[in-house]
Order: structure tokens, then C-alpha cells, then sequence
């Protein structure tokens, strides 16, 4: 049975999700807050794969409950829009690893700044007890401006044990006029009992034809969408993230060709996770055409006549996601893309037995 990949690295941090994306909300997105608005709770769960706007709906709740003159969405223009494009609302509080919050903008604790500024240590990749001890403290505080609190942890995944721990305790006593709000990617890696003190929404898969003109109107040339969303397994910000880098469709539709003779030239310079992604995806197509399905990231065409026994496959999917969990930190990048490419020019080179 096809499993599906990993998502791609770069959403650890949503694509395109900048300072001034309210602005341009797909139309899914606001449906789906306007929807929420209407609800009332303390705490959200957002959950669903990646590419899909979690960041950017987490967030747009976040504007609407502490605006000065929601309608019942956040304005953008008053003081306390301002305070979140800025990054300095004193009734915001963001709970996201160090690499994600730099990525974003949002400014870094002084003593975390300082140690990583002086090399004492690299920025984390997971959501730490110290920033979880600072949000407790927070939400106990009392609000700035009358509006209440919010807390925005995104990816909501990437808290440690202990973190998770401190934050159920504070979900399950909250204290004052403070509301939650959690973003995920892979809402079953979180506790059980975190997400039984939130009230969950699953985002919502756009519709081909929305998803096409959003990208129109993003620029990306309507001939080019259908190709990008098929890359991106129809997630649109992902779909939006290639159309901005150099991974265009004419290379990736010569990308199986080129791996099964070895060749892995075109992936010179990607940053590991992509590379590894980008494999977890061809095995994906492969694995659901041995299986008598249609592949879902690159045209039938473009994979090779003969599949590969289904077995290897599964063998070769169970190393890549085993890859998956080393690749942001490769302890050689050449190397591990020469060992990459040779395992997918075995694979692609093999066929099913009879």
C-alpha cells in the first residue's frame, strides 16, 4: 500500500507565510476563519498536511481576537494589527522553535539572541521548555490593551516532551481572558490528552479551479499551475513555493529519467530534506502504480515503463524515511546525495518479477 512522503522540509516554516500575507488570504482560508470566528473556545487544534495555510489561520485568529475593531475579522489597521505585523503585541505570545520564529520574524528572547549570536549554540528545531515556562508566565499575566491573550504555537508538533507537558497544565487551568491556538502538520504526534482539551479543525482541501487562480494571482503563469500543484500533491502554498525557486516542471518531469540513469545532477545545490522528499515522492508514484493506482507527483509518462517490484519499493521507502530524520543535519551533503541517487538508480533499474 503507498504511504504517503514526508512533507517537504522548507514547510516546517509555511511557504510564503511573511508579515503582510492577511492581506492576500486565499479564499479557502477565509471561509474557514470566518467559520471559526463564529465559534466560541479557549484553545484550537488546526490540523491537516502541509502546505495547506495552517500558519496563516492560526494567525488570522489570533488578529481578529485581539483587534481593536474586529468585524468580526481583524480590521489591519488599528493599534493592535500594527503590534502583530511588527512583531510586538504585548498580548501575543508565539510559541515556535528558534529557526521558525527567525524565519518568520518573530523576535528571539534576549538570552536566546545572545547565545546564538555568540555561537554558544545553534537555533533549536523544537519548541523548548524555556520558551514553554515563558508562555505559562504569560498567560498569567494581566492583558495590555483589554482585548484578553492569545498563544500561537506552530508547528505545534515540534514541542519536546516536557514542553507538551507544561502546556497541557496551562490548557487544563487557564487562567484569565487567554486563548490558544495550536497549528499542526502531524497533530498525531501530540499527546492524546493535548488534543482532547482543543476543540479541532481540520483544514480544508481547496478546489482545483480556486487553488489555480490564487496562484494566478500570485504571479505564477496559469500553464504552470496545474504542473506545480501536481509537484506539490495539491498543496497550494507548496505549489507557491516552487513557482518561486528554480524547481521548475520541465526538471522534474525529467527527474526519473535522469535518476534511473544515475544521474543526479539536477538535485546539485537542493538542501537535503528537498532531496529527500523529492525521493519519498517518486516512491510514492511508484508504489501506487504497483499497486494499480494513478501516481500523484509526476505524470505517468514520465515514469519508467517497467515498475520495479513492489517489495524493493517498500524497502527503498521504509531508508528514505529513515533519511528523512537525518537530513537536516547531513553529516556529508555530497556524499549523502551520491548515496541517494545510486540506492533510486538501483531501485528505478530493477523490475518486478514475471
Amino acid at each position: 500500500m503507498a504511504t504517503r512522503p514526508t512533507p517537504i522540509a522548507a514547510p516546517a516554516v509555511e511557504a510564503g507565510a511573511d508579515r503582510d500575507e492577511h492581506q492576500s488570504l486565499p479564499p479557502w482560508l477565509v471561509r474557514q476563519r470566518d467559520r471559526l470566528l463564529s465559534q466560541r473556545g479557549h484553545a484550537w487544534l488546526l490540523q491537516g498536511p502541509s502546505g495547506l495555510g495552517q500558519y496563516r489561520l492560526a494567525l488570522e485568529l489570533v488578529r481578529a481576537w485581539l483587534c481593536d475593531r474586529p468585524t468580526p475579522a481583524a480590521c489591519g489597521h488599528c493599534g493592535s494589527c500594527h503590534a502583530i505585523d511588527v512583531r510586538t503585541h504585548a498580548d501575543l505570545h508565539v510559541l515556535m522553535p528558534e529557526t521558525a520564529m527567525m524565519q518568520l520574524g518573530w523576535p528571539l528572547g534576549e538570552k536566546a539572541q545572545s547565545d546564538i549570536e555568540d555561537k554558544k549554540r545553534k537555533a533549536s528545531r523544537e519548541i523548548r521548555v524555556d520558551a514553554m515556562r515563558e508562555a505559562t508566565e504569560f498567560a498569567q499575566r494581566t492583558d495590555a490593551r483589554g482585548r484578553g491573550k492569545a498563544v500561537l504555537v506552530y508547528p505545534a508538533e515540534q514541542m519536546n516532551a516536557i514542553a507538551a507537558n507544561a502546556l497541557l497544565k496551562t490548557l487544563e487551568e487557564p487562567t484569565g481572558e487567554v486563548r490558544f491556538v495550536l497549528a499542526s502538520e502531524a497533530a498525531h504526534q501530540l499527546l492524546p490528552t493535548i488534543r482532547s482539551r482543543c476543540q479541532v479543525h481540520t483544514l480544508e482541501w481547496p478546489q482545483p479551479r480556486e487553488m489555480a487562480d490564487w496562484l494566478d494571482g500570485q504571479g505564477v503563469p496559469a500553464q504552470d499551475a496545474d504542473g506545480l500543484l501536481r509537484m506539490a500533491g495539491g498543496r497550494p502554498d507548496d505549489a507557491l513555493a516552487l513557482a518561486r525557486s528554480d524547481r521548475g516542471t520541465a526538471l522534474w518531469s525529467r527527474l526519473p529519467r535522469a535518476l534511473s540513469q544515475g544521474d543526479g545532477t539536477a538535485l546539485s545545490g537542493w538542501p537535503a530534506p528537498e532531496i529527500v522528499d523529492t525521493l519519498q515522492k517518486l516512491c510514492h508514484d511508484l508504489m501506487a502504480c504497483a499497486a494499480g493506482a494513478s501516481p500523484r507527483y509526476f505524470m505517468l509518462a514520465d515514469l519508467p515503463s517497467r515498475m520495479p517490484d513492489l517489495a524493493l519499493l517498500v524497502t527503498w521507502s521504509a531508508e528514505l524515511r529513515r533519511a528523512a530524520r537525518t537530513a537536516s543535519h547531513p553529516f556529508n551533503a555530497g556524499l549523502m546525495l551520491d548515496a541517494l541517487v545510486a540506492r533510486a538508480r538501483n531501485v528505478l533499474n530493477s523490475s518486478a518479477p514475471g
